[in-house]
């Protein structure tokens, strides 16, 4: 079981599903709340979802506020290094250990964060690009 631990949400499903019953399958958190958005889009008209899906795009390619932190605070801390280093080394104190605590903490949780989102974001893509292909296909004898 500690082996699950690093292997990635897709794999964890896999195992999940291995060890129920097929007809538990749609009951199981992760599938339902995949068959609630698919749902959802369902019910919106085209235009709609296709507007839906230009928004997606976007946040999939990560046109957003975290790249830039992630990017950007380095630089930052990077341009008042001198400064920086004479108030968390001064006298020999432990000021810089909270200090890097705390940036190597916020850093991790914006990448955490916006990889997350990513994938939310493709999750989303897929679906509004089946449920439009499911209308055309109807569409079109």
């Amino acid at each position: 079981m500690i082996i699950l631990v690093f292997r990635g949400d897709a794999h964890k499903l896999y195992s999940k599903l291995n060890k129920i019953q097929s007809i538990e399958f749609i009951q199981t958190k992760e599938l339902s709340e995949v068959q609630e958005i698919r749902s959802f889009y369902r019910t919106v008209s085209t235009d709609l979802l296709k507007l839906v899906y230009y928004r997606m795009i976007k946040e999939k390619n990560g046109s957003g506020i975290i790249p830039i932190f992630v990017t950007a605070i380095p630089w930052f801390i990077f341009l008042f290094s001198s400064k920086l280093q004479e108030f968390l080394f001064r006298e020999g104190g432990l000021l810089w250990l909270p200090f890097s605590i705390i940036y190597i903490c916020i850093l991790i949780i914006s990448v955490v964060l916006h990889f997350r989102e990513k994938a939310w974001a493709g999750l989303h893509i897929e679906i509004i690009q089946d449920v439009i292909a499911e209308r055309n296909a109807e569409a079109s004898p």
